[in-house]
């Protein structure tokens, strides 16, 4: 039996790992526009699912389109009717020859090439200092790099930012971030709940770096099936890590066997990123760090680099930067 040409097929496409309200707009007004412009095929839109019926022809003009605009998207961070009408007359090069469009043919300085994410509500997350655009740098064209630096210099956050954008241009398949779980004056066996409860302070600030990067819902999904994963340092033991970006935060309060034990558990296709404050170790006086001791052995292997922040970095309030300078002045006196 032949089916006839006219005989309509439906093609469902995925739109996750965007945040597909702000891709549509305030009330699907974006959607509505691709509507109009698509009058032969029927969208129907169910969270980040797009279904089109129509012919084979159309749908497949119209997947080409999608993909435009979703090129387009991951580039400024939103969708404008004259965007997508550009998109209509030139599917492939309209936002390399147009950059100034993404709000409507406003200045190109607001979308620069540096940003790394585009993060929830407009957010955009971008190296904001000279030694994190050389931290940017540093994890492009190494597999391990080293961020030391006083607190508020964005070394995790930039580093899950970087994180972030390989998940999503799927230069690997998951995350892995890791922490030491040192007391720091506190008895996790005298905290309250589980052990995940225990450890989720400790945890806070990945999440919070996470939850301003993904979607709610996306990221549920990603802490479900493991495509996101946060666990405390002993966890790491025994495994390998293929095709992760994996970050180790706080790793100055890693004792000189617990880091070896991570640097060794590196697999096939994997950046690691390792992130501490010399100047903040939890450690019992007797033991060093292991991070100091890592930085000075492993400097001058090729493919690890180290690169150092310091209070010209720090990006929180100003009075961190004064608070960081007079602390530094009390441990010279």
């Amino acid at each position: 039996m032949t089916v006839s040409n006219d005989t309509p097929i439906e093609k469902i496409f995925s739109l996750e790992e965007i945040d597909y309200s702000r891709f549509w707009g305030t009330n699907d007004r974006m959607l509505e526009f691709v509507r109009l412009l698509f009058p032969k095929l029927k969208l129907i839109a169910r969270g980040d699912m797009l279904k089109a019926i129509g012919s084979d022809e159309d749908i497949a003009w119209f997947e080409g389109k999608l993909q435009a605009m979703r090129t387009y998207y991951d580039k400024f961070g939103r969708l404008t009717e004259n965007a997508i009408m550009g998109i209509m007359e030139n599917a492939t090069e309209w936002s390399e020859r147009h950059p100034g469009a993404a709000s409507g043919g406003s200045p190109e300085s607001e979308v620069s090439d540096e940003v790394l994410v585009h993060g929830r509500n407009g957010l955009l997350i971008k190296a904001r200092t000279p030694n994190q655009q050389r931290l940017v740098k540093a994890v492009h064209e190494n597999d391990m790099v080293f961020a030391i630096g006083p607190a508020g210099t964005g070394k995790t956050y930039t580093a899950v930012a970087m994180a972030v954008r390989a998940l999503k241009n799927k230069d690997v398949r998951r995350i892995i971030l890791t922490r030491p779980a040192v007391e720091a004056g506190e008895n996790l066996g005298f905290l309250p709940g589980d052990l995940r409860d225990k450890l989720d302070p400790y945890l806070q600030p990945l999440y919070d770096a996470l939850r301003d990067m993904i979607p709610q819902q996306k990221l549920l999904s990603y802490w479900e099936d493991n495509t996101i994963e946060i666990a405390p340092l002993a966890f790491m033991r025994g495994r390998t890590l293929d095709n992760a970006f994996v970050i180790l935060d706080e790793a100055q309060n890693a004792t000189s066997a617990q880091l070896k034990m991570f640097l060794t558990r590196m697999g096939r296709n994997a950046k690691f990123v390792i992130t501490g404050d010399l100047t903040q170790v939890d450690l019992p006086r007797h033991q060093q760090s292991g991070l100091l001791q890592a930085t000075q052995i492993l400097k001058d292997v090729k493919g690890i680099e180290v690169i150092e922040l310091n209070n010209s970095d720090v990006i929180r309030h100003r009075l961190v930067t004064d608070i960081i300078r007079a602390y530094d002045n009390l441990s010279q006196l």
